[in-house]
């Protein structure tokens, strides 16, 4: 069966309980299975910079979806606990993405995977590097390589809780 790391976010109402609605909403999908989910990461907000800090993770899944089921999939879950699209990388009450799907490579106008940008951010390489360990990118670079190439652009914290 395929296997995906999707990235969860929020930062607006109570984002614990948001994070673990979601993966409760995920693992409940009918061809989802969540595996592992990373800890939780306090990081700072990128682009649009006047929002509370977000809380974020990463999750493992194996699904029997194709990327783009999955990817509605994931917009009904966001949908369903309040997610309201207005500012681009604004607050939100949750943020599910798609990183990586196997070693499938997506380049469209509704999905592109590899996540665009993902290898830039430290709040999704920390997570997924904590629960992929060395899986490999399609370009043959490993998790813990591209982390080393973050630095500390951006500040983040572990929340020692885990949430699933």
């Amino acid at each position: 069966m395929p296997k995906a790391f999707i990235g969860l976010g929020s930062n607006e109402g109570e984002p614990v309980a948001n994070l673990t609605g979601a993966l409760r909403a995920l693992d409940n999908t009918a061809g989802i299975k969540v595996i592992a989910v990373s800890s939780l990461y306090l990081t700072e907000p990128v682009g649009y910079e006047n929002q509370l800090w977000f809380h974020n993770c990463v999750a493992e899944i194996e699904t029997k979806l194709p990327p783009t089921r999955l990817l509605q999939v994931l917009q009904g879950i966001e949908n369903s606990l309040g997610r309201v699209r207005t500012v681009r990388w604004g607050p939100r009450t949750v943020d599910l993405d798609i990183l990586l799907y196997d070693r499938v490579q997506i380049d469209s106008e509704k999905l592109v995977i590899p996540h665009p940008r993902m290898t830039e951010r430290a709040f999704v390489m920390v997570p997924l590097a904590e629960i992929a360990g060395e899986e490999l990118f399609t370009d043959g670079r490993t998790l813990n390589e591209i982390r080393s190439l973050l630095g500390n652009n951006q500040r983040y914290s572990c929340i020692p809780q885990k949430i699933w």
